[in-house]
């Protein structure tokens, strides 16, 4: 099957992409999907990090419980 053509999205398309939205879901609900999109984002981002740290404090306690000197 030939796909490269559909990697090449004009402007035309673009605009018609933008109006169906603006029609399913209206001018007023966008805002609103775009704010918990970009939330999710940030927790997804938050997570990641929160995960090696979580990971290395374990670590280090696993490390001082088996060091005999403490």
């Amino acid at each position: 099957m030939y796909t490269s053509g559909l990697l090449f999205i004009g402007t035309q398309e673009i605009i018609i992409i933008v109006v169906l939205v603006l029609l399913l879901f209206g001018g007023k609900k966008i805002p609103e999907l775009m704010r918990g999109l970009g939330r999710g984002v940030k927790e997804f981002k938050d997570g990641q990090r929160e995960e090696p740290s979580e990971n290395q404090s374990n670590t280090n306690n696993n490390n001082n419980s088996n060091n005999p000197q403490n």
